[in-house]
């Protein structure tokens, strides 16, 4: 299971975000100083960076890591949205950066990217299939001009759907990569939220978009 080590001093923020990481298959280690964090960076697959600790400045954890000869992606928390501080912090070892405040999707879409690019799975920034457009980094997606508004799920749903558009995707591989080890993912529920995304598509009923090839999987056509 991948582990994510949460450096955020500010309950309001880690307690919410500790629950989403949860619910998205991750093992959560949360630490509210930089010290205490480094105590336990050697068994992170990922670590969310806020950047204004309490005992010292994000940064040099982030350095200190880097010290190490640790490889492990780092994403940082910022409210410092100049260009300069962003730099600082990415020449500190930072691997990307989210600015506060942030969307949770997007967050979670950032934190994806780094754990897939980390265990060397290949990663997109853009894909197209015919009119949809999906922002991988962005998290966000778009059919023509008009901007989708999706839940984490469905996004990820039509990001594996426009990945092998034309092929037919196996239910039990869009289950593992959406749901991951999440016991809600069943046949019902992919099947639900294949009917949501139709509809948020704007899907004709007599030429839809998604297609389902019958007891294997769907495709996007």
């Amino acid at each position: 299971m991948t582990t994510v080590l949460l450096v955020e001093d500010d309950p309001a923020i880690s307690e919410p975000l500790a629950r989403a990481f949860g619910r998205e298959g991750y093992a959560v280690r949360v630490h509210g100083t930089g010290k205490g964090a480094l105590e336990e960076v050697a068994g992170a697959d990922i670590i969310v960076l806020d950047l204004g600790l309490p005992d010292m400045d994000g940064l040099d954890v982030a350095r200190q890591v880097r010290s190490r000869g640790l490889t492990t992606p780092i994403l940082m928390l910022t409210a410092r949205s100049e260009a300069t501080d962003l730099v600082v912090g990415l020449d500190a070892g930072a691997d990307d950066y989210v600015t506060k405040p942030f969307r949770l999707a997007e967050l979670l879409a950032r934190v994806r990217a780094q754990v897939r690019r980390a265990s060397g799975e290949a990663t997109e920034d853009e894909l197209t299939a015919g009119q949809v457009r999906v922002d991988v980094a962005a998290h966000r997606a778009f059919v023509g001009s008009r901007e989708l508004q999706l839940t984490t799920r469905e996004f990820e749903l039509l990001r594996v759907l426009v990945r092998g558009a034309g092929a037919v995707v196996r239910n039990e591989d869009i289950l593992k990569e959406v749901w991951g080890e999440d016991p809600t993912g069943t046949q019902q529920t992919l099947q639900m939220h294949v009917t949501w995304l139709r509809r948020k598509l704007g899907d004709d009923v007599d030429a839809p978009a998604i297609l389902l090839a019958e007891g294997a999987g769907y495709r996007l056509a």
